[in-house]
């Protein structure tokens, strides 16, 4: 399976539209996918908005918790590859990515917190 990065500069706003989540890899015995070195391997669906165009949702892998990132928070995406797949008549894309991180909000103007 071949990877193919994305350059995520050119997708515009992203947006946490589902929390991250634990990837299950049996939905029968629920068991939580690991990576090679155990680690949990987690689920983000990211609302997609070029300009222009109409919102897209993708579900992107990545591995460990993604700390901070809450639904409808603006996320940035590093290291964010492609994978087609199939699997008999069935096929997609799946995205994975290094890191998923919530963008720092800006403090309101006027607001020193100072006393």
């Amino acid at each position: 399976m071949q990877s193919i990065p994305v350059d995520t500069t050119r997708l515009g706003v992203l947006r946490c539209a589902v929390a991250p989540e634990p990837k299950m890899s049996g939905f029968e015995t629920k068991e939580v996918k690991k990576d090679r070195d155990g680690n949990t391997i987690y689920t983000v669906a990211v609302m997609v908005r070029q300009d222009g165009r109409r919102v897209s949702v993708i579900e992107i892998s990545v591995t460990g918790e993604p700390k901070g990132v809450v639904e409808g928070a603006e996320v940035r995406v590093t290291g964010l590859e492609a994978f087609s797949w199939a699997m008999g008549d069935r096929h997609g894309i799946s995205f994975r990515a290094a890191a998923i991180t919530p963008v720092p909000t800006a403090a309101p103007a006027g607001k020193t917190g100072g006393a």
